[in-house]
């Protein structure tokens, strides 16, 4: 079963616009894991790619864009802006 987006009331932006990285596959009608910086640590958070239809592999650096509490975020590819030079 695939994620619905919440309404956009439901929505918490606290999180918008901060760079996570994926700890388990993000994909559409799974269930992924985005690592990111919340709260002075760092946080797993259930993830959704924002668009429905995105895959993020392991290890690829993306943006929050809303947070769902408690725990759920939607992201999406990391704007080339962000992207540091490796």
């Amino acid at each position: 079963m695939a994620a619905s987006r919440p309404n956009r009331r439901d929505m918490d932006r606290s999180l918008t616009g901060r760079v996570g990285r994926v700890s388990g596959v993000v994909g559409p009608g799974t269930v992924g894991e985005v690592m990111v910086a919340f709260h002075g640590g760092t946080t797993a958070f259930h993830a959704h790619p924002y668009d429905e239809s995105s895959v993020y592999p392991v290890g690829e650096r993306v943006l929050v864009m809303y947070f769902e509490p408690p725990q759920t975020v939607y992201v999406e590819q990391l704007p080339e802006v962000l992207r540091e030079d490796v």
